[in-house]
């Protein structure tokens, strides 16, 4: 079994610069994630954009959506900015024959305290388990992006 990871920026992939008083979005990090983990399966990471999910377009969501659907293998995973994670889901609904599990992180992969590496577990094993469909994996959980929204004040995501 081999999953493919798509990066495309977000908080997950953040670094902080302290001369700078900022975060910026960095190189992915799913990759080294998965190797501290010790995953033994088969993946790939490819990496599509280095954005904030505020700042994604409809050409981004176009992009991501065209390299999914190009790709061979049945099973991605696409680690994403919270904020707009919801609509890029929404946007890959429809691709035949692929489960797609979006995932992303409140706090940097890189901060000791982080829920990046719990979510890319969830993320992993869902994929791995679940039929074709586009689906979120946040807070332990896995959305159906169509019945889900983020709550901003509990950094967390919710059914609607």
């Amino acid at each position: 079994m081999k999953v493919k990871f798509f990066t495309t920026g977000g908080t997950i992939d953040k670094l902080y610069f302290d001369a700078k008083s900022q975060y910026e979005v960095g190189p992915p990090q799913v990759d080294d994630i998965l190797k501290e983990a010790r995953v033994t399966l088969e993946f790939a990471v490819e990496a599509l954009l280095f954005k904030d999910s505020l700042d994604m377009t409809d050409g981004d969501r176009l992009l991501i959506r065209r390299r999914i659907e190009a790709d061979p293998c049945p099973r991605i995973v696409v680690t994403h900015g919270t904020d707009t994670m919801v609509n890029t889901a929404l946007a890959l609904r429809g691709i035949p024959g692929k489960t797609i599990v979006l995932t992303g992180s409140m706090t940097p992969a890189r901060f000791k305290m982080t829920d990046a590496v719990f979510n890319i577990g969830t993320a992993l094993g869902a994929v791995q388990g679940l039929p074709a469909g586009v689906y979120l994996a946040m807070n332990g959980r896995i959305f159906d992006p169509a019945r889900t929204r983020k709550n901003a004040a509990g950094d967390s995501f919710e059914e609607v």
